[in-house]
């Protein structure tokens, strides 16, 4: 008979570990639920959405449930870097890994990708929508001077890299052509009033534009989102062949960094943001034009950034650096 007070002890010996002391879904530290099955442990939130796989996730509180002795040794065999290396083995590299504070449909979908669908072992050919050329999904858009939504077709390409979007079904012509260039995607579902709502933001004549959007599918919203970050990073690929760029790498414009002489500066700052205070370390980069704020997280961030900036500045410009200057004056 397995002794209850042996057994919970072991597992908090064991969510100690540094490799099990965070959400093996969200990596939220502390986690104080497990899967038995899976031989993961969870933070309270991933373990309500592992509840919804019951015939692939046992879940079970670490510290009040009873465990018996055989589980617990396969907790000890496994745990969050076997799992890990299991379910995760082949991630794409613009496959978004949601964190702690990221929305319920990110975090639903991501671990129903991982242990439902087993999008990520390598046991079989998957080709989801999102590693195709053509991306087509119907979704409900917010107009633009009223609160109703409608639904439009939008078409994702990786041969032009652009979104389009069409307000006919039968229309032959986009109400609007994106560049992946301009283009960002982030879900917002409190500001636009559903679960998975999505914002697309992009630049039109020199001004941000965005639009809101839904999918009532959690799986079909999320994988639009990632065939956008699929298509996005190989944009940026083909058009910076010998950068490397992470999964999260996006370029939404350009910022030419001249001389001191010529009045380019960069100064550290702390202010608190509206992202929920957690990027507080501000670098003041500042060009004859105007002032560039941009928010780090960590202060080794911030001075790395500012040494950065620095030894660009402190160097002299040459004829090329004139000549882009120019051009991105000019708006090429």
């Amino acid at each position: 008979m397995a002794n209850l007070e042996r057994n919970n002890k072991m597992l908090l010996d064991l969510v100690r570990q540094p490799s099990n002391n965070t959400c093996a879904d969200c990596g939220a530290p502390d986690p104080d639920w497990a899967s038995s099955t899976l031989g993961v442990f969870l933070c309270v939130h991933c373990s309500g959405m592992h509840r919804n796989l019951p015939t692939i996730s046992k879940v079970k509180s670490i510290r009040l449930d009873l465990w018996e002795d055989s589980l617990v040794e396969a907790m000890r065999v496994r745990g969050n870097s076997v799992a890990k290396a299991t379910f995760e083995k082949c991630v794409p590299a613009f496959f978004y890994r949601p964190k702690q504070t990221d929305c319920v449909v990110l975090k639903d979908q991501w671990i129903r990708a991982k242990y439902e669908r087993r999008e990520f072992t390598g046991e079989k050919f998957i080709h989801p929508s999102y590693g195709a050329d053509t991306v087509e999904v119907t979704l409900w858009k917010k107009g633009k001077d009223n609160k109703h939504f409608f639904k439009r077709i939008f078409l994702l390409s990786r041969n032009d890299f652009t979104l389009r979007y069409f307000t006919k079904e039968e229309s032959r012509v986009p109400k609007a052509v994106i560049s992946m260039r301009e283009l960002n995607a982030v879900f917002q579902p409190e500001k636009i009033g559903h679960a998975h709502g999505l914002q697309i933001s992009y630049l039109h004549e020199e001004r941000s534009r965005n639009i809101f959007v839904y999918h009532e599918n959690g799986q079909i919203i999320v994988s639009f989102f990632n065939a956008i970050r699929a298509t996005r990073l190989e944009y940026l690929q083909r058009k910076h062949p010998t950068l490397r760029l992470n999964e999260d790498a996006t370029e939404l414009g350009t910022v030419f960094i001249g001389t001191e002489s010529h009045n380019y500066c960069v100064t550290q700052g702390s202010t608190r943001s509206s992202r929920g205070g957690r990027w507080h370390c501000a670098i003041t980069l500042q060009t004859p034009e105007r002032q560039f704020v941009f928010m780090c997280e960590q202060e080794q961030e911030q001075h790395e950034w500012i040494e950065a900036f620095r030894k660009v500045i402190c160097q002299p410009m040459t004829p090329e650096d004139y000549a882009n200057e120019a051009n991105l004056r000019r708006g090429k």
